[in-house]
């Protein structure tokens, strides 16, 4: 089923690719680059998820909020890869925008996929008051109160040890918040009761540190052309794995792991299933 439902949402993706009419020589390509690039789609998977098992009627429908979230992700991807940031030369397999073009557009286009994902959420083929909500979400946990703040507290303690509960502070707001709120947007869209969205939520917020720790992980053992990414760029970096050593990253891992499929108990069968089986295929081995 989710191979089918990634099916779909590339096939909507590349209807819905961002352009715009200009003299410009190459902004077009630059905005398509690293969305055509691929990646896992883990966030869109995850919304799309929720709405198949919960109200397939509305899969078609939640595409526009998942390209939402893709594009929301990319533009963060673009942007911390800029030399001001990480100075990362791999994305996705291929050279990231700052080297394929030059800086200026870089930015410009992570610029412009964050203020269009707002744009393609605000004209989705979904109530008022459910977009109204989706934009809430994704700008609380995408924004100054997530994704944001985590950036910002990453980059200031850079070569400074922090302690591990600061550590996932900083990890829960960088990474954790948005894979939470894919997992909610797609309750919302669906229309589930207050206690499953806050079950779904608190799932997600531990689904998205175990990511940043399988993440910290890949960074370590896998080169750059096996990641897709630049790796051996987090030496300055509070990781897990900077912090508790290779070996204690691992442990923790599957520590989250445990922690996961105890907190699948809190949700209902019907999404659980499928949730079930993501944490497997991406984090198990």
């Amino acid at each position: 089923m989710e191979k089918e439902l990634l099916t779909q949402f590339e096939e909507f993706l590349q209807t819905h690719l961002p352009r715009i009419d200009s003299f410009h020589p190459h902004f077009n390509d630059a905005l398509a680059q690293m969305l055509n690039a691929g990646g896992k789609r883990f966030r869109p998977l995850l919304l799309l998820s929720v709405v198949q098992n919960c109200e397939p009627l509305l899969v078609k429908n939640a595409m526009y909020a998942a390209l939402s979230l893709e594009l929301l992700h990319t533009y963060s991807l673009i942007h911390d890869d800029l030399p001001c940031m990480d100075d990362a030369a791999l994305r996705r397999g291929n050279p990231t925008l700052h080297v394929s073009f030059d800086e200026v557009t870089a930015v410009l286009v992570g610029d412009a996929l964050n203020t269009h994902a707002f744009n393609i959420l605000a004209n989705a083929p979904l109530s008022c008051e459910t977009k109204l909500e989706l934009i809430n979400i994704l700008s609380r946990d995408g924004g100054i109160s997530g994704m944001i703040i985590g950036q910002a507290i990453d980059c200031e303690f850079e070569n400074q040890k922090l302690s591990l509960e600061q550590l996932k502070f900083l990890h829960v707001n960088k990474t954790a918040k948005l894979i939470a709120a894919s997992i909610l947007m797609g309750a919302v869209i669906c229309g589930l009761d207050k206690q499953t969205k806050e079950n779904l939520y608190n799932f997600g917020l531990k689904l998205g540190l175990l990511f940043q720790v399988e993440d910290d992980i890949i960074d370590v053992t896998k080169s750059s052309a096996q990641a897709g990414k630049t790796t051996s760029n987090d030496s300055n970096k509070n990781s897990f794995v900077n912090l508790l050593g290779l070996e204690g990253a691992l442990k923790s891992k599957q520590e989250m792991l445990k922690e996961l499929h105890d907190e699948l108990l809190n949700i209902d069968s019907k999404v659980r299933v499928t949730l079930e089986r993501i944490v497997d295929k991406y984090f198990k081995g």
